[in-house]
């Protein structure tokens, strides 16, 4: 009997201890966090060219504007945050949405990552926090939570204007393939679902997808990092468009009022899907694609070896 008792005093210790250690969903992409040498500028662009709505803001202690919301759809936004420094990286962050932001820190502790001690809530009454990959970028953890202004604006601010309804996306760098698929698939949950390459004799990209949904991260591979103020082409975001040439043709009509002066121009890409490259005011890239191959038929992956890191 004593032994008995001891079994259930025992057991829900074991039971906690499993459930630390397991790790709850990932479910996708929630934002791509850019910094912004003209605040006004890049709210120009992604409100009246890409016809997005902004629908909230943070302003600073001064007075002056901290955060930008530019929202793609009821879990996916954009956020724009004032430059530290003229001609640095324009990647702040990207977020990635969980289920259960406290276990997801108490899972990464138990990975050795570093993680904060609590997991506040944010500005905007989410739960979140920071961590960081094997190049540096900071990846944002976040919950949204009942109260936050996320879920409290569900349904709202989602013009018909809006260009795209989807970021399947983003795009990073990663010097380090090695290292990267250590973070993201063997912590993180991630797999790899496609790989491309420019050449037959290196690898370019590798698409990791979240464990529980269907976005994904693109790891643009580079042995050399470009300099600080050429990586806003490479870090990018992906909208999803069903139509390029409707996409092509609304955009041009829009461009003489912002004074949106690139060409646009649709290719086929590697993956054989019809995209069109635009460029924020920084020089961000931000990719229009179709969600479907030119011929509907799958796009094999790439066999082209992996180069190794210069680091």
């Amino acid at each position: 009997m004593k032994k008995f008792l001891a079994l259930i005093l025992f057991w829900p210790l074991v039971s906690t201890a499993a459930d630390i250690a397991r790790r709850p969903a990932i479910t996708g992409i929630s934002h791509l966090a850019l910094f912004a040498h003209d605040l006004e500028k890049s709210r120009t662009f992604y409100r009246d060219f890409l016809g997005f709505a902004e629908p909230y803001s943070l302003t600073n202690g001064a007075g002056g504007p901290a955060i930008v919301w530019i929202k793609i759809n009821d879990r996916q936004s954009i956020e724009l945050y004032p430059e530290k420094e003229a001609g640095s990286d324009r990647l702040n962050h990207v977020a990635l949405e969980t289920d259960a932001a406290a276990q997801m820190r108490d899972y990464l502790a138990s990975r050795n990552l570093p993680v904060p001690a609590t997991v506040p809530q944010g500005k905007i009454g989410n739960r979140n926090y920071f961590i960081h990959d094997p190049d540096g970028h900071t990846v944002e953890i976040v919950e949204y939570a009942p109260a936050g202004w996320t879920r409290l604006n569900q349904g709202k601010f989602l013009p018909a204007t809006r260009i795209a309804a989807r970021m399947p996306h983003v795009g990073i760098l990663v010097g380090d393939l090695p290292a990267a698929k250590k973070f993201y698939e063997d912590i993180l949950g991630f797999h790899e679902s496609w790989r491309g390459a420019k050449n037959p004799a290196a690898l370019s990209w590798v698409h990791e997808q979240v464990p529980d949904g269907q976005d994904f991260i693109e790891f643009m591979l580079y042995q050399q990092l470009p300099a600080a103020d050429q990586r806003g082409v490479v870090h990018h975001l992906c909208l999803e468009v069903p139509d390029l040439d409707a996409a092509a043709d609304e955009l041009k009509m829009r461009a003489a009022r912002i004074g949106y002066l690139r060409p646009m121009e649709i290719r086929t890409g590697t993956n054989r899907k019809r995209q069109l490259n635009l460029y924020d005011p920084d020089g961000t890239r931000v990719e229009l694609m179709e969600p479907h191959t030119v011929d509907g038929l799958p796009t094999p992956s790439s066999t082209a070896p992996v180069l190794p890191s210069s680091k």
